[in-house]
């Protein structure tokens, strides 16, 4: 039956093309360039070699920075402010000569002389603060921004120039490769209020006159310098991350004494500033993998958080091979902790939290911690820092290496609900996540923001569902349809600079991480997906890598040719629209069909041809001439002839090429799902043809009847076609 079709069909392809053949005769040929959807990117990725190779890898010659950084840090509680010295040890592992450093002064984003504000299109608003009033409509500063007090190198002052949010170091002489260079960099900036001032880091006031500190951002960074950009100096406009270079840091923090802390790093004195009831607590915690211990109880800081010692205590961390570093303190926190097993080593997960994050803070965040380095180590390493912190704050959603700062709070009577839960927990994940994206897999954020956020959104979601399972139940590709199918002039690909993009969250965030949902639920499948991703991942721990080392490393650890993905989820705007054009029922019968004595009459040759393929058994668009009972004596082991055949054409009107899903419901209620890879467009991009046979009648045909392929138009995606709904009506007169 098969063959015999296949025959058939044949036939009429060979007389179609000569009709065709024919008619491109008669037309002007013209030229053009290869816009099929399925060529190789070879002209986009940069060309591989012995730093970047082919396959996605590190190249034998890959090298990086190393910035080493020996840091005395005071917290001037009473005005607000943070007085740092640090001393640096620059490694020149490059092969270049270096004429200058250049350094990251990211709180000179909001100096008074900044320009970020004046980069922002704005009208007025209906109402403003009189602080915001007076800086902005009266040149009155708020005196933010680092002020750099002293540069020096051996005790010589050190030529430098400030340029907004970077700082060149002009060198003595050319650092020369293998070389270090040692220097030393006094600051001070006032800290801002998160709140009212806005900021990825800074204090959180409270009614009774204490602050949250959460801190980064707070020192002298020195900017990455590597074989891609040479000097990553792009400018810190307040949106796109930060590019940074490993190394190791040795900080001592000096802070009223009766305040908390938890920081980067390994705390090197412990009995200097904690109690005997702290450390025992503490050394319970870290045997204790079922729950969190309270090491700080709320009763314990509701009584500290009503004084205000005039002594100070400096805490003192250390750690190795991180790419910055961050702190939070107050005297109000509550402070609990637990041991978590990661693949047989022990990893220390905590939070910090006010008593305004209670209860929701106790029960969820350390829990939350634990399952995102479990979760995150199974699909990429296992976690190799020592522990992983959550801080609380109340509008804050940010990362740092150990350690980061969460928002999600309940009522002010404790009460809270699912979204707030949700919305807690969920931005906990996605934090802590970023450990692995970016802190350790060190992409450059300012440049590429979807390669840490999301990648890691990606994670997430997989965690998230591994926490609770009805309270993140989630359909990526389904959810990012509304943004696709968008005003175009509005929607920018996700592979632009993070600072012009539109619609951040959604290009950022939303987009790459449902499209590597997609590939891993739909396109490859979990087994040569989860092998590719984490191939990926420990290529390039505590390293670099670019967009073209992710696309290269997936395809090279999976076999799979994913360019046509590439090219059109991250590099251009197009959607996903693929519907049911046409469907056409076929029968099986024994009598030759007009068509073919057609062509037999105008063709004597066709009826050899006919003739030397034997008894056949022909194909009818005829019901009437349905004769099933003509192919059973071809049929051998008892197996029914399908005498139902639909030959279905999809259609495409989006850009994007796809995998067809396709779900059949027969006669008798039962499914069968088929799916075609995405290379099905390979030869015709607007349409596609299938042909179906079954023994029993099939009722309707669905295409992508789970909404896996983000399917920005589904009203075509049914056979027969479902009524419209009134809704719909007014959906399309809306559209139109």
């Amino acid at each position: 039956m098969k063959k015999v079709g296949l025959l058939l069909f044949s036939v009429f392809f060979v007389v179609a093309a000569s009709f065709a053949q024919e008619k491109a005769k008669k037309e002007t040929q013209k030229g053009h360039t290869d816009q099929n959807k399925f060529r190789q990117m070879k002209d986009v990725l940069a060309t591989p070699n012995s730093i970047r190779t082919a396959s996605g890898a590190p190249g034998h010659q890959y090298t990086q920075q190393k910035v080493d950084y020996v840091m005395d840090i005071r917290l001037d509680e009473a005005n607000n402010r943070i007085y740092g010295d640090e001393r640096i040890t620059y490694h020149n592992n490059s092969k270049d000569h270096l004429e200058y450093l250049w350094v990251q002064l990211d709180q000179n984003m909001r100096a008074d002389d900044s320009k970020t504000p004046l980069a922002q299109s704005t009208g007025a608003s209906a109402f403003i603060t009189p602080d915001n009033f007076k800086s902005t409509y009266m040149n009155e500063g708020k005196g933010f921004g680092h002020k750099i007090e002293l540069v020096e190198s051996n005790g010589k002052p050190l030529s430098h120039f400030i340029n907004r949010t970077m700082m060149r170091i002009n060198m003595p002489k050319a650092l020369a490769p293998g070389e270090t260079f040692k220097f030393r960099i006094k600051w001070n900036y006032k800290i801002n209020d998160i709140n009212k001032d806005g900021g990825r880091s800074g204090l959180e006031s409270f009614p009774d006159g204490n602050n949250n500190y959460t801190i980064a951002q707070f020192f002298p960074r020195l900017a990455v310098y590597n074989d891609v950009e040479g000097w990553q100096n792009m400018q810190f406009w307040g949106r796109s991350e930060f590019a940074l270079e490993f190394g190791d840091y040795d900080v001592k923090i000096t802070v009223p004494a009766d305040h908390i802390m938890e920081a980067t790093g390994e705390l090197q004195n412990e009995k200097e500033v904690l109690t005997n009831a702290q450390r025992n607590r503490f050394e319970k915690a870290r045997k204790t993998f079922d729950k969190p211990v309270i090491i700080v109880t709320q009763k314990e800081a509701e009584k500290t958080e009503k004084g205000r010692s005039k002594k100070t205590k400096t805490w003192h961390y250390k750690t190795k091979r991180v790419r910055d570093f961050a702190f939070a303190t107050s005297r109000k926190y509550i402070w609990d902790a637990m041991a978590v097993n990661v693949n047989g080593k022990t990893v220390m997960a905590t939070s910090l939290y006010p008593k305004e994050g209670n209860p929701l803070w106790e029960e969820h965040s350390t829990r939350a911690v634990a399952t995102t380095l479990i979760e995150y180590s199974k699909l990429t390493f296992d976690y190799p820092y020592s522990k992983a912190v959550s801080v609380h704050s109340e509008r804050q959603g940010m990362e740092y290496p150990m350690i980061c700062f969460n928002f999600g709070r309940p009522n002010p009577d404790g009460t809270y609900d699912d979204r707030t839960k949700k919305g807690m927990i969920g931005v906990i994940i996605h934090e802590v996540g970023h450990n692995f994206f970016p802190m350790i897999v060190n992409s450059d954020e300012r440049q590429w923001t979807w390669m840490d956020e999301g990648l890691n959104s990606f994670v997430e979601i997989l965690a998230s569902l591994k926490y609770d399972s009805e309270l993140f139940a989630i359909n990526p590709a389904k959810n990012i349809t509304r943004y696709m199918g968008g005003d175009q002039s509005n929607i920018s690909p996700i592979m632009s600079q993070g600072d012009y993009v539109k619609q951040f969250g959604p290009n950022a965030y939303s987009k790459p991480a449902a499209g590597l949902y997609m590939l891993r639920k739909t396109i490859m499948g979990p087994e040569l997906f989860d092998h590719a991703f984490r191939t990926y991942s420990k290529r390039w721990m505590f390293k670099h890598p670019t967009p073209a080392d992710f696309f290269r490393s997936m395809e090279d650890a999976s076999g799979m040719d994913l360019d046509w993905f590439w090219r059109g989820w991250f590099y251009t705007t197009d959607v996903t629209d693929i519907g049911i054009k046409k469907v056409t029922p076929l029968y099986v019968t024994d009598k030759q069909s007009d068509r073919i004595k057609n062509i037999i009459k105008s063709n004597p040759a066709a009826k050899g041809y006919f003739d030397g393929l034997g008894e056949l058994v022909y194909i009818t668009n005829k019901k009437e001439d349905a004769n099933a009972a003509a192919l059973n004596k071809h049929v051998k082991n008892g197996k029914k002839v399908p005498a139902f055949i639909y030959q279905v054409e999809f259609e495409k009107p989006g850009g994007l090429a796809m995998p067809i899903i396709v779900e059949l419901t027969y006669a008798d209620g039962t499914k069968e799902k088929k799916t075609f890879p995405a290379q099905i467009w390979m030869m015709d991009d607007n349409k596609a043809t299938r042909v179906f046979a079954a023994t029993q009648e099939i009722k309707s045909i669905v295409v992508d009847p789970d909404l896996e392929t983000a399917d920005v138009d589904t009203s075509n995606n049914s056979w027969p076609k479902k009524e419209e709904t009134k809704f719909d009506k007014f959906k399309n007169q809306v559209k139109g």
